[in-house]
């Protein structure tokens, strides 16, 4: 009974989960059932949900959508809360939870509610799973019907889940009663009532939790590659006034998610685009893509949907598939190929690839010059040492935090395991990635670790492949999510990187890989202030220019106009086709000598630095919600123009900025190729003819797409010049340095 009294008393005052206490005072000595049990009765149970989609759900805006989420409730208490899919009656989620339960006769209660920003939240419909109609371990799909209470006779659609209820882990308990816990903000009791059992449970607790990342580790690390080239659509339905369509292309797997391009006006577009899914699951996974129709000033219009069964189609083999779409009209065309990989893992700091001589060795033969054309993809390889953080910010009331760690690489993310109530946190972790292209940037993201809600953001560093030095352990001053300022803590890593120059060479000239989970664009007026500023200083630098060489032409200066005057005669008198790239290598190695002999005189810009600094977080919530919302419902017939405005304004600034960086060697490898590059094409425009250059290049054009009809156009100098940072970028980079030289 003094058991029974204290695990109560414990659950009142702590805020324990109802399930967790039962099912202790169901057992004796932490995990012995008592004799009451019904035979084979586990006493636990897990049932594992994947919330797949909603289907013909009911409408609750003006724009005839809904912006859907769903809520599980078990035991009149939430259990789980789906994220908010905007503007869509077929929503896709494809999210897992993992929900503990004692009582088979209680049934999982389903909500679906339309999200509405500064307003109560519409309800849409909901459903009830009877568990006890659910076969003991074995995956059941299940269709529910949505209904309203108050209109039993209404229609407001379906939500297909995939579940799964086995018998409980005794260690699944004690981690949902640890973070239960962890949670409340009401440990107000005195430990001295509690007897001696409290103190073996607490211990028994505190030593067989479960951290996040061991559960998930498996998930974590991909088993495949997905290769999908989007060719193009036939036949599509025409949504506009015009007859025609701008027609894009959605691809959702899981989490990740990929965005064509738009092409304007027809009903046959070409995208002939390529990017890469990573496959998570070894049986494969669904592939949803949808079209639309780009519609400037309001939503943009449904064209039509289709699915890819992954575990339909072999591996190491492309497929071209022909796929009509559902809900509209027309196909698309698609390349899919499946490759197994991997590339990416977790492990301790005793196993460690790089101090064990011969794998070692075998990691350089790999990315040796010997090697340079072989697998070209296979840049090169990159270890990170996750080894400790110190000083982390406090996110629990109790003054600690459950800090975990967030690796990335382009679109390889794995997790730490959390530490729990620690600011000093040691991981002690190795992760391992291969590098497509040299110039990604490494992301380290802390977090503290919440049951209940998403995790908070502790702090963040971003690391260029290109700077890192390898083999030393380096601490790290943790920077806000924009990177423009430090937060508190630091972190420790050590980063080793080896890569084959050449294939690096030849990556720099290839499309840059797109992240597939990315933040929608917003409209910021610090943003769009801040991208004018510096179109401004770009224009301002060509008008500078142009006044300068009209000086020459009014004679203000007659020295000055004079050796302009002679110059122009002499080059017009002289000049040939090498020369222009030969006035470019000699740009570049007069900024390097300047670097080299300690007069380079470069300044970031002083606006831009500020801008960055002064930055603030926009579209706060929390403050005066009905004003913004009648403020947001203005203007949103205008947002996608102004964040246009917005994007064209930084794509133009950012394109100025990286031809002059190119220049000044803000990235020494870049500035390198450039030379190599421009030798060549000096070499090759004296000694060879331009006609024939000319002749190359335009047979080349011409029968690219009869050798290979399926060729992805691209611009290589495009694609090199968007490896070179632009000045925002050069200013994060700039600050993280100047931190860690401090500190």
């Amino acid at each position: 009974m003094y058991n029974c009294f204290s695990f109560c008393s414990l659950k009142i005052k702590c805020g324990v989960s109802s399930t967790c206490c039962n099912w202790i005072l169901r057992t004796n000595s932490f995990g012995t059932s008592n004799a009451d049990f019904p035979p084979g009765d586990p006493g636990m149970y897990q049932l594992d949900i994947t919330l797949r989609r909603g289907q013909n759900l009911a409408a609750r805006d003006r724009g005839g959508t809904s912006d859907p989420y769903v809520k599980f409730k078990l035991g009149g208490k939430e259990v789980f809360r789906s994220k908010t899919v905007y503007k869509n009656l077929n929503p896709v989620w494809e999210e897992k939870v993992y929900v503990l339960i004692d009582n088979l006769r209680e049934p999982l209660y389903i909500k679906v509610f339309d999200y509405d920003f500064g307003l109560q939240d519409d309800f849409i419909g909901s459903a009830f799973l009877d568990l006890n109609s659910l076969e003991l371990n074995r995956q059941t799909d299940v269709t529910l019907s949505l209904k309203d209470p108050h209109y039993p006779d209404h229609d407001l659609g379906s939500i297909f889940l995939s579940v799964l209820l086995a018998p409980g882990d005794q260690r699944e308990v004690t981690m949902l009663m640890r973070k239960s816990w962890k949670r409340s903000s009401k440990v107000t009791v005195t430990f001295s009532m509690w007897s001696s059992s409290f103190w073996q449970c607490f211990l028994f607790f505190q030593t067989q939790s479960l951290r996040l990342s061991d559960l998930h580790r498996k998930s974590q690390l991909w088993r495949g590659i997905v290769s999908v080239t989007l060719i193009e659509g036939c036949e599509l339905k025409a949504m506009d006034a015009n007859g025609l369509s701008d027609p894009y292309v959605k691809f959702r797997l899981g989490h990740q998610k990929y965005k064509s391009k738009i092409v304007p006006k027809t009903l046959n577009p070409q995208w002939r685009e390529q990017f890469d899914f990573h496959l998570y699951d070894e049986r494969g996974g669904i592939i949803d893509i949808t079209v639309w129709d780009k519609d400037v000033g309001k939503k943009d219009d449904f064209m039509g949907r289709c699915q890819i069964d992954l575990s339909t189609l072999s591996k190491e083999q492309t497929h071209k598939m022909k796929m009509p779409l559902e809900e509209g009209e027309g196909y698309l065309v698609l390349l899919v190929t499946l490759t197994a990989s991997a590339s990416v893992t977790i492990s301790d700091l005793s196993i460690n690839s790089l101090e064990d001589q011969k794998e070692r060795e075998e990691i350089l033969k790999r990315y040796s010059p010997m090697m340079m054309f072989h697998n070209i993809s296979d840049v090169g390889f990159l270890q990170v040492k996750v080894i400790r953080a110190e000083a982390l910010m406090a996110a629990d009331v109790t003054g600690k935090s459950d800090p975990f760690c967030v690796v990335e690489l382009n679109n390889d993310r794995l997790l730490t395991h959390t530490v729990y109530r620690n600011l000093n946190p040691e991981w002690n972790k190795i992760f391992t990635f291969n590098i497509k292209d040299i110039h990604s940037v490494l992301e380290v993201t802390v977090y503290d670790e919440d049951r209940d809600r998403s995790a908070d953001f502790l702090g963040k560093v971003a690391i260029p492949l290109l700077s890192i030095q390898n083999g030393e352990q380096k601490a790290y001053v943790l920077k806000n999510k924009q990177l423009t300022g430090p937060t508190k803590g630091v972190i420790y890593l050590e980063i080793d990187v080896i890569f084959n120059a050449v294939k690096a060479s030849i990556r720099t000239l290839m499309p840059k890989e797109q992240k597939y989970i990315e933040e929608e664009d917003r409209l910021s007026k610090q943003l769009l202030l801040r991208n004018f500023i510096r179109m401004k200083h770009c224009i301002m630098a060509l008008v500078t220019a142009v006044c300068y060489i009209s000086s020459c032409f009014d004679w203000d200066s007659p020295p000055r106009s004079l050796a302009a005057f002679m110059l122009f005669l002499f080059v017009v008198w002289n000049f040939e086709l090498y020369m222009i790239p030969l006035a470019l290598l000699l740009l570049l190695a007069w900024n390097y000598f300047l670097i080299i002999s300690g007069k380079d005189n470069r300044q970031h810009d002083t606006v831009v630095e500020d801008m960055l600094e002064n930055e603030e977080e926009e579209d706060d919530r929390d403050d005066k919600d009905s004003e913004k919302k009648g403020f947001m419902n203005r203007l949103y017939a205008i947002q996608e123009v102004c964040v246009t405005v917005q994007n064209i304004l930084d794509e133009i600034a950012s394109f100025g900025e990286r031809i002059k960086n190119t220049f000044n060697w803000t990235v020494p490898f870049l500035s390198w190729l450039a030379i190599v590059a421009l030798t060549v094409f000096t070499i090759v425009l004296y000694f060879i003819p331009l006609r024939y250059i000319v002749l190359v290049w335009g047979i080349n054009k011409f029968t690219k797409k009869i050798r290979n009809p399926y060729a992805i156009d691209n611009n290589e100098l495009l694609d090199f010049l968007s490896r070179v940072p632009s000045d925002v970028q050069v200013v994060c980079t700039f600050f993280l340095w100047v931190f860690w030289v401090l500190f």
